[in-house]
């Protein structure tokens, strides 16, 4: 909760002035009884000692004058009233929102920073829950929990005092159901707070399992999966459904008990009450106003319960978004970043596993000169694109180094790091936007003529040409109007746009057709010209004129050398050159 509260600290003026209408709204509420003890005991029964001193010489003695003066006293406590809790609303609502904005931004930005081995390990759908739902039920509790549970409690506290100030004996015989009331309401805590926790639960695991069907409904259509993931979305649904009906037994049974323990108060309290009045010991007013009194004391007690329903759902809320925030971020900028130097690229006995039982790269050593083009090939699951993740920090490594121009890539800034290169995966990701939107990356200094230039040079000018509106064509989703090729060459035209100084190619041929491979074959070479660049292929047509070629299996560098050299040794590559020899469109001599 105190974590929580600091998220306020921004807008403390915007709270103190809700709680300062909050306290003007309950002395309101509070003065409405006391007025119609004094228009009954004053002007209508005209009951001895019954009026209050600041009011003695106000009052007129006329019982119309009077009347009306008291009813205008009302008028101004209910306008009052009216104000106050509209303020007070409209105040705590944007507060809640801005907090809110604040705390969604935080995630936002921690998420951004988190290394992919979280991402690895934690599905996506439960990311977006933390985001928009759990952050909405906080909202909830800074815009009409909180501040409103301070109110509840100053208006049990002035009703008591107001209560007592009248007569002491029917405040204690009212108050005697609160100790029913504390062990209801334990109960009811403890209920709600379990059931709560498994709502969270159950809607983070509903979010996560509609993302990852809907991301992949063309596998699930294709092998006829509908009706198996209609029966494992039922089961979670299920448990999501039992969570909350706990909840609503508990609501269903505490609020008619606090209703019925009220009503027991105030039964009791009319006997009392009616007794004393008949034995002149108590006037007429007085038993009025204690009832109204123990309707604005209830009142309260009610919203409580209420207001506990969305403390609790925060708590559980929040736990899990302060668990995503105090996440460690590993891969981090150093204390003294250094800059990035110009100079060849090195691995110095290079050890790393994704988990502690096998090792993806085992003493990995070699180096690629400034301005090199090497490639990397070999089966899959021989750690060809776990070099490049190293490379870009995206992990770090458990043992050896990695350095550029001589210094290790931990003493750099994981941004300044990646600044300098450009990557084409095999699978470009587009986001929604437009063609432009999608090369530029919101890079300021590519303009227009830089970004047609780079579309020239790979080859895909011709496609935007074609479109209706150019480089401000829009694309959807992940680029699902867009062929698979197409999506790469939007990538190839995003890499060189940016003018990488190191450039990295991880099967970027493999989605396009021959014909298109061809084409921009030539591309390729202008791309990497004075670039230090790294392929990696599956198709070795497109490694051939690499200066070297690193041929990796079972996590290790087996062979390296030029084309020819490799295929004279006959090791690994020569085999792997003999099984795809049949499918390269050029084959050297």
């Amino acid at each position: 909760m105190w974590r929580l509260l600091s998220y306020l600290k921004p807008y403390k003026v915007s709270v103190a002035l809700s709680l300062l209408l909050l306290t003007g709204n309950s002395l309101a509420a509070v003065a409405g009884p006391w007025l119609t003890k004094l228009a009954i005991d004053r002007y209508l029964v005209k009951a001895p000692n019954t009026t209050w001193a600041p009011l003695e010489n106000w009052l007129s003695p006329s019982p119309n004058e009077g009347l009306l003066q008291i009813s205008l006293l009302y008028l101004v406590a209910i306008i009052v009233t009216f104000l106050c809790e509209f303020g007070q609303a409209v105040i705590m609502q944007n507060t809640g929102q801005y907090a809110m904005f604040d705390l969604r931004k935080q995630v936002m930005g921690h998420l951004q920073k988190l290394d992919l081995h979280y991402y690895d390990t934690h599905p996506i759908g439960r990311m977006l829950t933390r985001v928009t739902s759990d952050i909405d039920v906080l909202n909830e509790l800074f815009s009409s929990g909180l501040v409103t549970l301070l109110g509840d409690l100053l208006m049990l506290v002035l009703v008591a005092a107001a209560m007592y100030q009248l007569n002491g004996t029917m405040t204690v015989l009212l108050l005697a159901v609160a100790p029913l009331m504390i062990y209801a309401t334990a109960r009811f805590r403890k209920a709600v707070t379990e059931s709560y926790r498994r709502i969270r639960t159950a809607v983070a695991r509903l979010n996560a399992y509609l993302s990852e069907r809907i991301q992949g409904i063309s596998v699930v259509q294709l092998f006829q999966r509908e009706e198996r993931s209609k029966q494992e979305f039922e089961a979670i649904n299920l448990q999501h459904m039992e969570a909350y009906k706990d909840s609503i037994h508990a609501y269903g049974w505490f609020y008619p008990m606090v209703e019925f323990l009220g009503m027991l108060g105030l039964a009791s309290l009319l006997a009392w009450g009616g007794y004393q009045v008949s034995l002149g010991t108590l006037s007429l007013g007085v038993l009025v106003a204690f009832f109204q009194y123990g309707m604005r004391f209830f009142r309260p007690i009610q919203d409580l319960s209420e207001k506990y329903n969305i403390l609790q759902g925060a708590m559980a809320a929040s736990e899990r978004v302060f668990q995503l925030l105090d996440t460690p971020v590993n891969i981090g900028p150093p204390n003294a970043p250094k800059a990035v130097p110009q100079g060849c690229i090195e691995f110095d006995h290079v050890w790393f596993a994704y988990n502690k039982e096998n090792w993806t790269l085992e003493d990995l050593t070699f180096k690629i000169e400034q301005g090199e083009s090497i490639a990397i090939v070999g089966h899959t699951g021989a750690g060809k694109t776990t070099i490049i993740q190293l490379l870009l920090r995206f992990y770090d490594v458990q043992r050896g180094a990695i350095r550029i121009g001589g210094v290790d890539i931990r003493e750099f800034a994981p941004g300044d790091l990646r600044r300098y290169f450009g990557v084409v995966l095999q699978d470009p990701y587009l986001f929604t936007g437009t063609i432009g939107e999608n090369i530029r990356l919101g890079t300021a200094e590519i303009n227009a003529d830089r970004m047609s230039e780079a579309a020239d040079r790979v080859n895909l000018s011709a496609f935007v040409k074609s479109l209706s509106k150019g480089y401000d064509e829009p694309v959807i989703e992940r680029g699902a109007s867009l062929s698979t090729g197409q999506k790469q060459l939007i990538g190839f035209a995003r890499a060189l746009a940016h003018n990488p100084r190191f450039l990295i190619l991880d099967e970027a041929t493999s989605s396009v057709d021959t014909e298109t491979e061809l084409k921009i074959r030539g591309a390729l070479t202008a791309l990497v010209e004075g670039r230090t660049s790294i392929l990696i292929a599956h198709r070795l047509s497109t490694v051939e004129r690499a200066d070297r070629i690193f041929v990796m299996h079972k996590g290790k560098l087996r062979e390296a050398g030029s084309h020819q050299q490799l295929l004279a040794v006959r090791g690994i590559y020569w085999k792997l050159f003999r099984l795809q020899y049949k499918d390269q469109e050029v084959v050297a001599g």
